[in-house]
């Protein structure tokens, strides 16, 4: 008799999300190209659900030359407006260009921290946050973390980054083990 995992109940949607929860969500990341990817998925899907984003994660991959962000802060307009008829991804203008912006300052920031993880992942001291959180309704949407780190992308000239986006993204790259204790994740992550 085999035992079926317990994971966080907001996963079980269906296989695409539980590969996700199993695979990726809360491991923390230290590749800048892999927290890019995170951060661009994360301002697409302002107003929309993750599901969503995560079906059409592949064509946000072919679509932004597979996030390389050198690539992107240099998109011309044409690249935009190629974007803009691409049906695979939300073809939403200020999200499409507040991409090439953050590619912008992506780099300006690698410039003066060596890495991009290097200066996020400097909000935590370079360690995850373990949350010990039993259900989903304790899950907050915004914690003072991410409205911190909201505030320094703002000023350093990035768009789409509120506190409840920010906070998905330092769930998802692991910065905080939001994974429910019950979860398996929870103690793998630890």
């Amino acid at each position: 008799m085999s035992v079926i995992a317990k994971r966080c109940d907001w996963c079980e949607k269906d296989d695409l999300y539980r590969n996700y929860h199993d695979t990726e969500w809360g491991v923390p990341v230290f590749d800048d190209r892999k927290m890019f990817e995170f951060l661009i998925l994360e301002t697409f899907q302002a107003g929309l659900s993750w599901h969503t984003i995560l079906r059409k994660r592949q064509n946000f991959k072919r679509a932004f030359d597979d996030f390389d962000f050198e690539k992107i802060a240099n998109y011309p307009e044409s690249k935009i407006s190629q974007l803009l008829n691409d049906e695979g991804i939300i073809r939403n203008k200020l999200k499409i260009t507040s991409a090439i912006t953050n590619a912008q300052a992506f780099l300006k920031i690698r410039a003066e921290f060596g890495t991009f993880c290097n200066y996020f992942w400097a909000f935590t001291q370079h360690k995850t946050i373990v949350n010990p959180f039993e259900t989903l309704k304790e899950i907050p949407t915004s914690t003072p973390l991410s409205d911190q780190i909201s505030k320094d992308l703002k000023k350093r000239g990035f768009k789409f980054v509120g506190t409840t986006v920010i906070y998905a993204h330092i769930q998802a790259v692991g910065m905080v083990n939001d994974h429910l204790t019950s979860c398996f994740r929870h103690k793998e992550l630890l």
